[in-house]
């Protein structure tokens, strides 16, 4: 990638981009203030799913956190705690819970019971429900509610990571029963409540602890969603942002940015079903001819880290150690010549991205190193809902996603295990290793935890070498916010939990 052209077009943008905001800032003499004194999020893609046992996409799976309890919470380390229950291993095959006093009141009135959790877990596992969570918890044999308090998980084979899978939000069993719509009328038991869904993008919920009303407020464009924070339409801004407008952010009077490293892993992935990126030399063709540390430093502004697998290295199963697929075109044109592609008879391969506006910058970015390499890539951006309805679907040769919040290493079984092809599993590349089934499984069952972790750093060897995934970055977290409202924690997988403890001045 040329970087000098890269930096003058940079200058330009964000100089006419700061002009156009600060024309447009002053349309108006006074920030829009809510008379409701709620206190409003403005993101970029509006939830799908309210539902926990279904939900798939980052904006449901982190306003869910917010409306529900869970068994299990992570440290950070990402190893499993208690979080509304502790648990004991009372047989290698039994896992007793104990629930707490804390989080047990549903926001419709009713108090938790193990019923309810055990209703949850089982509806989980009930094919009519289609959980995409449901592969994962298919060893569970039965679950014995003991009283009001206590459950048991009676599992079909050992499993030491057993209490990391529970981290589903608990539902009101009744509710369950009488096939309540979950996805767009949320009961839960967490710190927050929800209240309406007046509109696909606006969603509003109220903190039980104080009554203040919080509502998120979908704006697409990152531009206007500048402006709304500017006139106080909006109070915060959490990524999804350019670092171009962070940086504008960041000069601006009246506003704060926060920064954290993030632990969200980002990747292009491949269909491993397709004659073409089905071969590993292009995928590994494809991975060389990747300037990484190019599009970090000028497209991100050095907001990120590199990645080589889906956990950074603090991470208790992490594999620090391997080694970086180098830019190198060179050897992309070699691996791809051995394949029979010249520059006589270039590489064409389809990209699938959303359309928000720097993910498709980011794509015309890799566009280019790739025909550097002599790989011709055709993009191809949709709305949200339409291309990663493509991405489960299996509709694809090439795509960019990144995942958000993963924390316990069932993540490989969900991803790569070949029993999880959808609607089992998310293992939407098709990737099939007899190899990588027995380490995901030998994995599963190791008891001690060094072995387990050296098994973990096995398997990431090897999805490595045969590059279902190329690792990309883990990016940054940051959010904006107005000077009126104070307290946010912004949290390293972009959760939205600090809204708990969020006050206007």
């Amino acid at each position: 990638m040329s970087k000098a052209p890269l930096r003058l077009s940079r200058r330009r943008f964000v100089g006419a981009l700061t002009s156009s905001l600060l024309l447009a800032g002053c349309r108006r003499d006074a920030p829009a203030r809510a008379a409701d004194g709620a206190i409003r999020f403005g993101i970029a893609n509006a939830p799908r799913n309210l539902d926990p046992r279904l939900a798939t996409d980052a904006t449901s799976e982190r306003i869910n956190r917010l409306l529900y309890t869970r068994l299990v919470e992570f440290d950070s380390a990402s190893r499993a705690v208690a979080g509304i229950a502790r648990w004991e291993l009372a047989e290698p095959t039994r896992y007793r819970f104990t629930l707490g006093d804390a989080g047990r009141g549903f926001g419709d009135g009713s108090r938790m019971t193990a019923a309810d959790v055990a209703a949850t877990y089982r509806s989980v596992a009930d094919p009519a429900v289609a959980s995409p969570h449901r592969a994962l918890l298919s060893l569970i044999a039965r679950i014995e509610v003991l009283d009001d308090h206590r459950l048991d998980f009676h599992l079909q084979r050992p499993d030491p990571l057993f209490p990391a899978y529970l981290g589903i939000g608990i539902l009101p069993a009744r509710l369950i029963d009488a096939g309540h719509g979950f996805e767009r009328a949320p009961v839960g038991s967490g710190p927050f409540r929800f209240i309406d869904w007046p509109v696909p993008g606006r969603v509003w919920i109220e903190r039980r602890a104080d009554g203040r009303r919080f509502a998120f407020e979908t704006v697409k464009d990152p531009n206007v969603r500048v402006l709304k924070l500017l006139r106080g339409e909006v109070d915060l801004l959490q990524n999804d942002l350019p670092p171009e407008l962070v940086e504008f952010l960041d000069a601006r009077e009246g506003v704060r940015v926060q920064r954290t490293d993030g632990i969200n892993f980002s990747y292009l992935g491949f269909n491993l079903d397709d004659p073409v990126t089905g071969r590993v030399n292009v995928r590994r063709a494809v991975a060389h001819a990747i300037d990484r540390e190019a599009i970090l430093h000028y497209l991100f502004r050095d907001g990120g880290r590199l990645a080589e697998g889906l956990f950074p290295p603090e991470h208790w199963a992490g594999a620090g150690g391997l080694a970086p697929y180098r830019y190198d075109p060179r050897e992309a044109i070699r691996l791809l010549a051995a394949e029979g592609w010249t520059a006589a008879n270039p590489l064409r391969l389809q990209y699938k991205t959303s359309s928000d506006p720097f993910r498709l910058r980011l794509a015309t970015v890799l566009q280019a190193q790739l025909r550097r390499a002599g790989i011709e890539l055709s993009v191809q951006s949709y709305d949200w809902g339409t291309f990663f309805g493509d991405i489960k679907a299996g509709r694809f040769q090439l795509y960019g996603l990144t995942w958000v919040g993963i924390r316990s290493p069932d993540i490989f079984r969900y991803v790569f295990h070949s029993a999880s092809m959808p609607p089992d599993g998310a293992n939407r590349g098709r990737y099939s290793s007899a190899d990588a089934d027995d380490l995901i499984d030998r994995a599963g069952r190791e008891l001690d935890g060094g072995r387990r972790a050296a098994l973990y750093r096995e398997l990431q060897v090897l999805l490595h070498r045969d590059l279902p995934y190329v690792p990309l970055w883990y990016e940054d977290q940051v959010c904006a916010l107005r000077s009126g409202v104070r307290g946010y924690r912004l949290a390293a997988d972009g959760n939205y939990d600090g809204l708990a403890v969020l006050a206007r001045a």
